[in-house]
């Protein structure tokens, strides 16, 4: 077949015509939108629909076809799914298997890793990865606590064995859904349920030995394993305590005003009058004499705040974090991740108003490894950065019921609809056996698994749409009317020719490896399911010209695009998982580069074996 289609890549390539260079400066201007982070990806790709419509003449796309991305099985499958995640959460099934974890593992490292990221693969085929990293970083962090292992060592496996995981099922991961799509319209080969499965085992098995035998031995504690907060967060030396004199200026003031006219790098993280302890944010209250007040400042601001405002200090040997708990308030420190999606990205603590919005005080930011302690309301926040807050219960509560927080602390039994777990399990087994044996569509199924959910108490009517990552849904919405761009205008088939023909020098499997390899490349600094859209017309085309089986180019594509482990910013699990885990952007590479060479090969041998190339 190769021999006969030769003569079709010796001719002179596609003409190069204007449709494809407006296409192609869509797709540039797209990749260095996603690449700066100028403005959100999601936005981005709305802007990519007005433009994908507006320059119909020389894309081919029309209204109708532009926003035809909010109607797609895709879309809509992908909504539905993020539904039934939040179902399968809110009965508390991973928490419930976390604490038989703790308990098998008897302090035992391997033990504890090992469950931790077995656990995390397998649940990633049924539920979307995103939410099941979600609900495992605090099982792992308080498990690490409990256990003395450090939180580098557990949170970046089970970033990975999710995105393994996600490949286990059609549903794991919106790129295979997406991914699915495509291929539907492309070749009239959407994928089934258990399409890939056998692949999906392959891969995850591979990469789980790799994680347990050598991965874990390439990363750093990069957070010394610590029962208090305060110790990992290493804050006790920008905490102090002092009182209040008699002729203190600070006397008859409130905090809100003191504060603003001292313009000093100071919180006042708790004030205690006559036995009673009063938390921040304390902005109306009076300062008397007498007051204890717990700071957050540096030595040098706490030098001059004791000389200009007559503040005595109280020697310590040492604050902890029982120091912050105000029992009648259900006052508490607690470690909270920023996702990237967070409408506060960008904010500033001052700016944003963090403290009066959310009735908490943020003592410390982790990013990148690093402690942030000086002038933290004025840092710009990013997506991935770890806040030690104090916080009241009813603050907790709204960090944990919002999508673009991950609250990381021990699970509160009573936040969790235990008694409905096995309805939830047996609404997402129907949903995923209907679709598996054909019964009704897949989009069908999970839409009727969200009513179920709903009408059995599972998800509460007004937690339906807080479930649900709308970027995610604008962002694959706005991306499908470029994917169809990018065929309609001849650009995928031009780009096709000139990578196909490496195959004068390259076999079919060789071709496979360099699609896989591209597309992971790409993943690493734009959106998974942006290089899905971007490559699988590319794929399809250059192995009809080459002769080669385009199923099998789609599913390398499908699977390079599901496991971007190279970079934080590749896949927003890995981006979950940065501060917490308090590492390094080169962590990543260091542990990431080898096992995704190594998934590499895996891959592209399995399409190989099990459908031909």
């Amino acid at each position: 077949m190769l021999l006969a289609l030769a003569p079709v890549l010796a001719q002179a390539a596609p003409a190069f015509t204007v449709d494809m260079g407006v296409v192609l400066g869509i797709i540039a201007a797209v990749l260095a939108l996603f690449i700066s982070e100028l403005i959100p990806i999601d936005v981005t790709a709305l802007g990519t629909m007005v433009a994908v419509i507006l320059l119909e003449p020389w894309t081919g796309v029309g209204p109708t076809d532009g926003i035809s991305g909010f109607a797609s099985t895709a879309t809509v499958t992908v909504l539905a799914m993020f539904i039934l995640s939040e179902g399968i959460r809110r009965t508390g099934a991973i928490r419930t298997i976390g604490a038989r974890i703790a308990d098998w593992s008897e302090g035992h490292f391997y033990r504890a890793y090992g469950a931790l990221v077995g656990l995390s693969g397998t649940t990633a085929g049924v539920i979307n990865n995103t939410p099941v990293v979600a609900m495992m970083i605090p099982m792992a962090v308080n498990l690490g606590r409990t256990l003395r292992i450090s939180p580098s060592k557990l949170l970046m496996p089970i970033s990975f064995a999710s995105m393994m995981g996600g490949m286990l099922t059609l549903i794991g991961t919106s790129t295979s859904i997406l991914a699915s799509d495509v291929s539907a319209r492309l070749l009239g080969h959407p994928f089934s349920m258990f399409e890939f499965t056998a692949l999906g085992a392959l891969v995850l098995a591979v990469g789980t030995a790799y994680l347990l035998t050598v991965g874990h031995r390439l990363l750093p504690e990069r957070i010394k394993a610590a029962d208090d907060l305060t110790e990992e967060f290493a804050i006790s030396g920008y905490l102090s305590e002092v009182v209040v004199t008699e002729d203190s200026p600070l006397v008859g003031y409130t905090v809100r005003q003191a504060l603003t006219q001292l313009e000093l790098d100071v919180d006042i993280v708790q004030m205690s009058r006559n036995g009673v302890d009063f938390p921040a944010p304390l902005g109306p209250k009076q300062f008397r004499p007498g007051d204890t007040l717990l700071l957050r400042t540096n030595r040098d601001t706490l030098v001059q705040l004791m000389e200009t405002q007559k503040l005595e200090p109280i020697v310590r040997t040492k604050i902890t974090e029982q120091d912050f708990e105000v029992e009648r308030k259900g006052e508490a420190l607690i470690e909270v991740v920023l996702l990237s999606d967070s409408p506060l990205v960008g904010e500033t603590l001052r700016s944003s108003a963090f403290a009066q919005r959310f009735d908490a005080l943020v003592l410390a930011i982790r990013r990148s490894g690093a402690l942030l302690y000086d002038e933290i309301d004025r840092v710009p926040l990013e997506g991935g950065d770890t806040l030690l807050i104090q916080a009241s219960a009813t603050a907790a509560q709204q960090f944990d019921r919002s999508r673009t927080f991950v609250v990381i602390r021990a699970d509160d039994e009573a936040s969790f609809r235990s008694e409905k777990l096995p309805v939830a399990l047996g609404i997402l087994g129907a949903v995923v056996g209907l679709a598996a044996f054909d019964v009704v569509p897949i989009v069908v199924s999970a839409l009727g698994g969200i009513v179920a959910m709903v009408t059995t108490g599972c998800v509460r009517p007004n937690e339906l749409y807080e479930a649900v990552d709308w970027s995610v849904i604008v962002l694959l919405a706005g991306l499908i009317p470029l994917g169809m761009a990018l065929e309609r205008s001849g650009t995928a088939a031009y780009v096709a020719y000139l990578m196909g023909s490496a195959a004068d020098v390259l076999s079919p499997i060789a071709m496979l490896l360099l699609f896989y390899v591209v597309t992971s490349l790409i993943t690493q600094v734009i959106s998974n399911n942006a290089s899905v859209v971007l490559m699988i017309p590319v794929a399809v085309e250059a192995a009809q010209l080459t002769g080669a089986n385009p199923f099998a180019f789609v599913l390398a594509v499908t699977f390079a695009a599901s496991c971007a482990m190279l970079t934080p910013i590749g896949y927003q699990t890995n981006l979950m998982v940065y501060g917490p885990g308090g590492y390094r952007f080169t962590d990543f590479l260091r542990m990431g580069a080898p096992l995704q060479l190594l998934l590499a090969v895996v891959t592209c041998g399995g399409i190989w074996w099990m459908w031909g190339v």
